[in-house]
């Protein structure tokens, strides 16, 4: 039995974090993966595990992250265990970096990516709403929100501009039909 990583990626802002917990709700055999990032564990954020910087660059360096990377001044880790799940069945989730779907794809032969998108002022309003970002940072983040997949990267596309419910009823049907259509 094969299980899959199922990688969440799209924009700030754009309710990768929110969407997720509403797909393990209703889907429990699908499993969050708790990131390790070089961030405190702010109110608003994803719960995940805190590391320093040199800190995760000894577990980089250990072998305790299966995928790693750096984003917005922050590095970013998926354990090492998330992978042996998946090799025995298990189906995981994860909020990973565009950027970072190319060794993701090497490291995880069932890699489902369901890229998130949102129109830029629903991006603008959410970022302005978490109070995380100052104007400029906000700015910045917007002006990336339209950075492609790489290529060779085939996605399930998920625009989240309404109703949250809307989106994750919408993300269940396509990565059901996404399984459905790799088995079959």
């Amino acid at each position: 039995m094969s299980g899959r990583l199922i990688a969440v990626v799209g924009p700030s802002g754009v309710g990768k974090d929110s969407v997720m917990a509403g797909i393990a709700a209703a889907a429990p055999h699908i499993r969050l993966v708790r990131r390790v990032v070089t961030r405190t564990p702010d109110i608003g954020c994803e719960p995940h595990d805190t590391v320093d910087a040199k800190r995760f660059e000894a577990m980089q360096v250990a072998g305790a992250f299966c995928l790693h990377w750096g984003a917005h001044g922050l590095l970013y880790g998926i354990p090492a265990k998330v992978l042996e799940s998946v090799r025995q069945g298990e189906t995981h989730m994860a909020n990973l970096s565009r950027g970072i779907l190319k060794d993701a794809q090497a490291v995880f032969p069932a890699l489902t990516v369901l890229n998130i998108t949102a129109r830029p002022e629903v991006l603008a309003k959410r970022l302005a709403l978490r109070g995380r970002e100052d104007r400029a940072e906000i700015q910045r983040r917007l002006a990336r929100a339209s950075i492609a997949l790489p290529d060779g990267v085939p996605a399930i596309d998920l625009p989240n501009n309404a109703a949250l419910e809307e989106a994750v009823a919408r993300a269940l049907a396509l990565l059901q039909s996404e399984t459905v259509g790799r088995c079959g």
